[in-house]
């Protein structure tokens, strides 16, 4: 990766920190449970940038200029919520689950070639 590069992520990641700051204390709250379970998901799309969570900013956003709580954009059930925004997303889980398939059938490969 280029310092260009670097540098730009760390200005976009600095913005999208500031608008987090700037949303009222409930949205905030909701806001980093929302990212901690996507860290903990692991849908691939987060390591692209802040898309995904400032996509939920503009949501946020949206819903308290509204004078919305934030449980009335989300839902009372966070996890769902964020489990239907990364419903078609890749995540490391999916990745990790492909991989193993794979090791599992080369070495089956393996076993069933050995015994022919």
């Amino acid at each position: 990766m280029r310092i260009q590069g670097i540098i730009e992520g760390k200005k976009e990641w600095r913005a999208h920190v500031a608008r987090v700051k700037a949303l009222p204390q409930d949205y905030k709250i909701v806001y980093k449970e929302i990212q901690k379970y996507l860290f903990k998901v692991g849908p691939v799309e987060l390591t692209d940038g802040t898309g995904l969570l400032s996509g939920i900013i503009d949501l946020f956003e949206e819903g308290a200029a509204l004078g919305k709580g934030v449980l009335e954009v989300t839902g009372s059930d966070v996890a769902a919520f964020c489990d239907d925004l990364i419903k078609d997303s890749k995540t490391y889980a999916d990745i990790y689950q492909e991989s193993v398939d794979q090791e599992v059938n080369k070495a089956m490969k393996k076993v069933t070639d050995k015994t022919k």
